[in-house]
């Protein structure tokens, strides 16, 4: 099964207030390539001091980034048709929707899951599903909370639970997940929730 992972970090704790992006690309069982972009937030240059503390990006470093709307034709053509899985995938799926929502950009279309949800289903019967106690138990390197890193550590947790040669209906089944998408003019989470949107 191919994928994408993607990871946000936030400069505050709106959700419209990305500022570093990493996307992962995995094909063929290998992670092929990471992206990873530093964004000038809306909110420049107010960045939350318990942001800052999680991730350690400060407003002087992304002066010079370029905006959401900037990056978006590039991301959005990677996330377009894909299948995409985020850690803890409420977040990062909620950073998306509010900065497209505040840019006023239309919605691409592509599915998603989440790999907390994965992992508890794969791997049961663990104390922790945080990505740092699963990168832990795989031996798979982790500098945490920077996007690219943590967009890479998630796709290897991915290909940890033997994916490879998965089509996306198989995996839904082996796992018991349910998928979310985007799409244009709306969105499903995972929960079957449907909710449409301008644009």
């Amino acid at each position: 099964m191919d994928f994408l992972a993607l990871d946000f970090e936030t400069a505050t704790s709106q959700p419209d207030s990305p500022c570093e992006l990493g996307i992962a690309i995995a094909r063929g069982g290998v992670v092929r390539e990471v992206r990873n972009w530093l964004i000038k937030p809306a909110q420049w240059p107010h960045f939350s001091p318990w942001n800052v503390a999680v991730h350690g990006i400060r407003p002087e470093q992304v002066a010079e980034a370029p905006r959401w709307k900037d990056i978006w034709e590039e991301v959005s053509a990677l996330l377009n048709g894909a299948t995409v899985v985020a850690h803890n995938a409420a977040f990062d799926m909620g950073v998306l929707r509010a900065t497209l929502a505040s840019e006023r950009l239309a919605h691409p279309s592509f599915r998603y899951f989440c790999s907390v949800t994965m992992a508890k289903r794969v791997w049961p019967g663990h104390t922790s599903y945080g990505l740092k106690a699963l990168c832990d138990r795989h031996g798979i390197p982790l500098k945490h909370h920077r996007a690219g890193n943590d967009a890479e550590a998630t796709a290897e947790v991915v290909l940890r639970a033997h994916l490879d040669g998965d089509s996306f209906d198989s995996f839904q089944r082996r796992t018991r997940i349910n998928a979310g998408a985007f799409y244009p003019g709306g969105y499903r989470t995972p929960g079957g929730k449907v909710t449409m949107v301008a644009g």
